[in-house]
């Protein structure tokens, strides 16, 4: 893991793709897409099974690393309508039982729009970005915003890492600019979108089960 400071607040950043507000003992998650597996499958597509679990697995142990009390999703918990499958929801619910005394957040983003808030079984409480922590706005979408510093999703950023004959690896990242700091997303079947990091931006790449300083300067094969 890696901290660094945004807006006065210490930010760790975790190897399972979230962040935490150390202070807080609070829990950022971006674009966790619970239930976009079994969306796609309920269209035909053949796509992997399992990914609820092992996405719910991962959440528990950025908890864990944390010491987390609160968890905030920032925009894009549940992937779509087609997400409230009775699988993904009990699995969400067992959950939950598990973690009964975190309090969750949920910042609405574009498909949570579509999805709807979540059962309220599963006792998330959601709002409307932004979620105003200090010198902080919480959000989805990565916009600046007069008088705080912005810590958002949706663009589920990556670096790119071109090795020899024309390989390439797309690994998730942290991506922080000036007035907004960008979360990978959390969840593992999502897709991941190449930012071209500006001169004052800090990147920090997840690589297995570490998080790393990106500097593209030191090393011509790193782009972004």
């Amino acid at each position: 893991m890696v901290e660094i400071e945004v807006a006065g607040a210490r930010l760790r950043l975790l190897a399972q793709r979230a962040a935490c507000l150390v202070d807080e003992r609070c829990l950022l998650v971006a674009d966790a897409h619970f239930g976009k597996a079994v969306s796609f499958r309920r269209l035909g597509v053949p796509v992997p099974s399992g990914t609820t679990t092992q996405n719910l697995h991962t959440l528990s142990q950025a908890i864990a690393a944390c010491g987390a009390r609160r968890v905030v999703f920032l925009g894009d918990l549940l992937h779509s309508a087609q997400a409230r499958a009775p699988a993904t929801l009990q699995a969400l619910a067992q959950w939950r039982e598990q973690h009964a005394s975190l309090e969750l957040l949920l910042v609405r983003g574009n498909h949570d729009d579509r999805a709807g808030d979540p059962p309220p079984s599963l006792g998330v409480h959601a709002v409307d970005e932004p979620l105003q922590l200090g010198g902080l706005a919480l959000c989805h979408q990565p916009a600046p915003r007069d008088g705080a510093y912005v810590l958002a999703g949706h663009l589920h950023p990556c670096v790119v890492l071109a090795g020899r004959a024309h390989q390439r690896l797309r690994l998730p990242c942290f991506h922080f600019g000036p007035r907004v700091g960008v979360l990978p997303a959390f969840g593992e079947f999502t897709g991941m979108h190449a930012l071209r990091p500006g001169p004052d931006d800090r990147v920090f790449v997840v690589t297995g089960e570490a998080v790393r300083p990106l500097q593209p300067a030191a090393d011509p094969t790193l782009t972004a």
